[in-house]
């Protein structure tokens, strides 16, 4: 298995088109079915984190302030997850900070995010929803903190994406479970998943 860096991020807003910042990073390295690495660090952008944020995340206006400088912190992470391909969940969402924090540094990403959420829809489309905490209570996974916090949630998706590869790989009994296959997956159209595979293996 290559190494994945699961990241998440918790942030003043939705898009850093509307003028959202980052106030928290967890990358969490996984390689050979284990996590072996693990990196957090809040963040200070100069940004005000709204009342319903510090609400949701626990983290206030004065922990920002306290924190290590946005440059520093996404130096050091994207120094930390290397070459490594990327995973997150709703990837999306954090996909945009990722590339516009990494853009202010002159940096760009080396790869495609793979996307928990968008696997999960395609693999367990039976799920109550596919809300990371009701996924890690659905698939008995290990509970990891508090939700909406960095590092508890880049552990409880990495925890998923490791499950989510477990199934690929037993319940089409492949030998292994590449990153191709995992981009595959997730762009297949609901009901595509049986095909989805064969293609992938008659190559």
């Amino acid at each position: 298995m290559s190494t994945y860096a699961v990241i998440d991020f918790e942030t003043t807003g939705m898009s850093p088109g509307l003028g959202a910042r980052p106030t928290e990073i967890a990358a969490v390295l996984v390689r050979d079915g284990a996590i072996v690495d693990r990196y957090q660090s809040l963040m200070n952008a100069g940004a005000h984190v709204p009342y319903e944020i510090q609400a949701l995340t626990g983290i206030t206006n004065a922990m920002v302030r306290a924190a290590p400088r946005v440059e520093q912190v996404m130096s050091e992470v994207a120094d930390f997850v290397g070459e490594c391909s990327l995973v997150a969940h709703n990837a999306a969402f954090d996909r945009k900070f990722w590339d516009a924090e990494l853009a202010q540094l002159g940096r760009q990403r080396g790869g495609d995010f793979v996307c928990s959420l968008l696997l999960s829809r395609r693999l367990f489309p039976d799920a109550p929803n596919h809300k990371l905490g009701t996924l890690v209570r659905t698939l008995q996974l290990p509970a990891t903190g508090r939700y909406h916090r960095a590092l508890a949630d880049a552990e409880a998706t990495a925890h998923l994406f490791l499950r989510l590869r477990d199934e690929l790989q037993s319940r089409f009994s492949l030998s292994g479970v590449d990153h191709a296959l995992l981009l595959a997956v997730q762009k297949v159209a609901r009901g595509g998943l049986e095909r989805c595979v064969e293609r992938h293996q008659a190559r």
